[in-house]
């Protein structure tokens, strides 16, 4: 038995497609389109997992939720773990629902990388890693040998390739996350242990369906 996280993004939403920041309190969820990804990504899942999931974890960004919720329904799990750990960028309320471009034009911080955020309020990257790390390792400690689904974000994505593949904080490449994406990672050591275990990536940004974009 392996402990396995089915790391997917959430489908196609409404705050990508009208250009603004979507958080906790502005994001209109799934658009058609989404919850069409969605429920064909479920469709899939139930026929390649051999046991229930554990658990269905969330962000508490909407289209999240709303992502997860569709896929704990069919997948026979009867509710969604929300946890704020697993969001996209914390950003500042008076952020949440203003156009990206204006988000960062008016509330750029100079000097803004790795370490320093690039938006006045905002969290820098090394910070954003560091939160849904600890989210993702604190979820596979959880369910030790067993599946869980994580529904949450492109960010989310790349972290686990920092903390589960040892990329660096900032890797030489950039990465394009599909919606309603899985990447699968695996392992048979033990992700509670010192030194950790050794992760497998069995895949990566696998849509199944190539004709998707938001």
């Amino acid at each position: 038995m392996v402990t396995r996280l089915l790391i997917v993004r959430h489908g196609a939403s409404h705050h990508r497609a009208d250009g603004v920041v979507g958080g906790p309190r502005s994001c209109p969820g799934l658009t058609a389109e989404g919850r069409a990804q969605v429920e064909m990504l479920g469709k899939r899942l139930v026929r390649e997992l051999d046991e229930r999931p554990a658990a269905v974890y969330s962000s508490v960004i909407p289209r999240a939720v709303e992502t997860a919720q569709i896929l704990a329904s069919t997948l026979g799990q009867p509710e969604v773990i929300q946890d704020c750990d697993l969001c996209s960028w914390h950003i500042p309320a008076e952020a949440d629902g203003m156009p990206t471009e204006r988000f960062q034009r008016d509330l750029r911080s100079p000097g803004g990388g790795i370490y320093r955020p690039f938006e006045q309020g905002n969290e820098s990257w090394a910070e954003l890693v560091a939160r849904t790390g600890r989210a993702l390792e604190r979820i596979a400690a959880r369910h030790v040998r067993r599946t869980a689904v994580v529904v949450a974000h492109g960010e989310t994505v790349e972290t686990s390739l920092i903390v589960f593949g040892g990329l660096p904080l900032a890797p030489g490449f950039d990465v394009d996350i599909a919606p309603a994406s899985i990447t699968e990672w695996r392992t048979d050591g033990d992700p509670q242990a010192w030194p950790r275990p050794r992760w497998t990536l069995v895949r990566f940004n696998d849509s199944g369906q190539r004709a998707w974009r938001e």
